[in-house]
C-alpha cells in the first residue's frame, strides 16, 4: 500500500474496525474522491468501488471540451492509473450495477449474480441525461448526449466538417458542444425552448455576452424556440421541424436538457428522494449506515433542499462525508465553483445565484469581463469570462462573507485585490 495509508492507521477511530466493508456506488468524481480520501484518512476496513463503465474512474468536464477536440486523451482523463487502486487496497469493480439494496441484510445485490454485504454504503449515482422523447425522435440514429466517455466517442467519431448539427438546449452542455462542433467545422444550429439560453443558471447579462460569442463563430442560435420532431429516412435522421414551424436540414443532433438525478436504487430501499437523495448536513440519509454525496444527492442550504452538478461540490462533499465517517464533527456547506470552456472565452463561476436581485459589470468584451450578483447589500456569486483574477477575489470573498459595494466592482480603477485586505 502508499505509504500514506500505513501513517494513517494508527489514527483510526474506535468506531471504524478493519473488519468493516464500506461499498460505494459509482465511479465517478464523487464515488472516487469519498474513496480515496477514506483511505487517505487511515480507514482499515474494505472499500469496493462499484462503476457501471467499462473503465477507471476519469474526468467528466474535458469530454465536451478538450477531449472531443481530441486535444488530450484517455489516460489524462483518468483520475489515477487502474494501478492505484490495488496499491491503496481499493477495490474496483468495473462493468458492474448494483441492482438493488437490501437496509435489513446490510447487501447489495449485484448485476453479475452476487451479493455484497457492508456495513457503510454510500451512493455516489450521479445523473444521467434527460431524454429526448422517442415519439418526437429521440430513439433515432445520430441523436447523441453528452454525458460518459462512450457518449464522447461515439460523437467525436461522426461530428466533423461537413455535417449539420442541432443542439437542443442552451445550457451549458449544449453551448460546449456548439462550440467543439463549430471548431470541428461542422454547421451549427442550436435551439432553446426558453425565452432565453442560460436561463436557469446565469443572469441575462451572462447570457448575452455568450449567445454574441456564439453567433460571432457562426452558431445559429435561436431562442424560444423547441423541437417539434425530427424527420427520418431509413432509421436516420434527415431534418428537424422545430416549435416555430420552421424546419431545419440536420442529420446529427446533440440533447442537452439536463439531467436526471439517479435515485432509483435509494427510493426502492426506502430512503427519501426529492430531486436527488435526500441527506443531512453531515452527508447522511435516513438511515445512519447510507450517505449519498454529489450530483445525486439532494442537500441542506439555508432551510431549503439543493442539488448540485459541479466537480468542486462533488470533490468536496464526497471528502466531507469521508472524514465524518471516520469521526469527524464538520458539517457540509457548500462553497460552489464550476467553469465552462467556449470557443476562447474560460467562464469561471464562483457561489450561487439563487435570488439575486442586481447583477453589475466590470469591463466589457472582448475583453475581461466579470458579472456580480448581489440580493441587497450581500455578494452571492460572480461569473468572470477570461478574468481569472475577478473570479478568485470573488471566490474568496463570497467564501469569507464580505460583500464589497457594487459602485467599486464597476469602477475600473479600483483594484479588486485590494477587496480582500479591506
Amino acid at each position: 500500500m502508499d505509504a500514506f495509508i500505513s501513517r494513517k492507521m494508527s489514527t483510526v477511530t474506535a468506531e471504524v474496525g478493519e473488519r468493516e466493508t464500506t461499498v460505494v456506488v459509482g465511479g465517478g468524481q464523487a464515488g472516487f474522491a469519498f474513496s480515496a480520501k477514506l483511505r487517505e484518512l487511515g480507514y482499515p476496513g474494505r472499500i469496493v468501488l462499484i462503476g457501471d463503465e467499462k473503465h477507471p474512474p476519469y474526468q467528466r468536464p474535458p469530454l465536451s471540451k478538450a477531449y472531443l477536440l481530441g486535444e488530450t486523451t484517455v489516460e489524462r482523463l483518468q483520475f489515477r492509473p487502474e494501478q492505484f487502486y490495488a496499491n491503496n487496497g481499493i477495490e474496483l469493480r468495473l462493468s458492474t450495477r448494483v441492482l438493488s439494496v437490501s437496509r435489513d441484510h446490510r447487501s447489495v445485490t449485484l448485476s453479475d449474480g452476487g451479493t455484497l454485504s457492508y456495513d457503510h454504503l454510500v451512493f455516489a449515482t450521479g445523473a444521467r441525461p434527460r431524454r429526448l422523447p422517442n415519439e418526437i425522435g429521440g430513439g433515432l440514429a445520430s441523436v447523441h448526449y453528452m454525458r460518459t466517455l462512450d457518449d464522447a466517442d461515439s460523437l467525436a467519431a461522426v461530428c466533423r466538417g461537413g455535417r449539420e448539427l442541432l443542439v437542443v438546449g442552451g445550457g451549458y452542455i449544449g453551448l460546449e458542444a456548439a462550440a467543439v462542433a463549430r471548431k470541428l467545422g461542422a454547421q451549427v444550429t442550436l435551439i432553446e425552448a426558453a425565452p432565453r439560453i442560460l436561463q436557469r443558471v446565469a443572469s441575462p447579462e451572462t447570457a448575452s455576452y455568450f449567445r454574441a460569442l456564439h453567433r460571432r463563430h457562426g452558431v445559429d442560435l435561436r431562442e424560444g424556440v423547441g423541437l417539434a420532431g425530427l424527420t427520418e429516412a431509413g432509421g436516420r435522421i434527415a431534418g428537424a421541424k422545430l416549435t416555430d414551424r420552421s424546419t431545419v436540414q440536420v442529420d446529427l443532433v446533440v440533447v442537452g436538457i439536463g439531467v436526471v438525478p439517479n435515485q432509483e436504487l435509494a427510493a426502492a430501499a426506502a430512503l427519501r428522494c426529492d430531486n436527488g437523495i435526500v441527506v443531512d448536513a453531515f452527508c447522511r440519509t435516513g438511515d445512519p449506515r447510507i450517505m449519498a454525496v454529489g450530483d445525486c444527492a439532494s442537500i441542506p442550504l439555508d432551510d431549503a433542499l439543493i442539488r448540485l452538478e459541479s466537480v468542486g461540490h462533488a470533490i468536496e462533499h464526497a471528502q466531507t462525508a469521508a472524514s465524518i465517517l471516520m469521526g469527524s464533527d464538520q458539517s457540509y456547506r457548500p462553497n460552489p465553483w464550476f467553469w465552462s470552456d467556449q470557443f476562447d472565452v474560460k467562464l469561471q463561476i464562483a457561489g450561487l445565484l439563487t435570488g439575486y436581485d442586481r447583477v453589475v459589470t466590470r469591463g466589457a468584451a472582448p475583453g475581461p469581463t466579470s458579472h456580480w450578483y448581489y440580493f441587497g447589500d450581500r455578494l452571492l456569486a460572480v461569473d468572470a469570462m477570461n478574468d481569472p483574477r475577478a473570479y478568485m477575489i470573488g471566490k474568496k470573498l463570497i467564501q469569507a462573507g464580505r460583500s464589497p459595494r457594487p459602485e467599486t466592482i464597476v469602477d475600473p480603477a479600483a483594484d479588486l485585490k485590494s477587496l480582500l485586505a479591506a
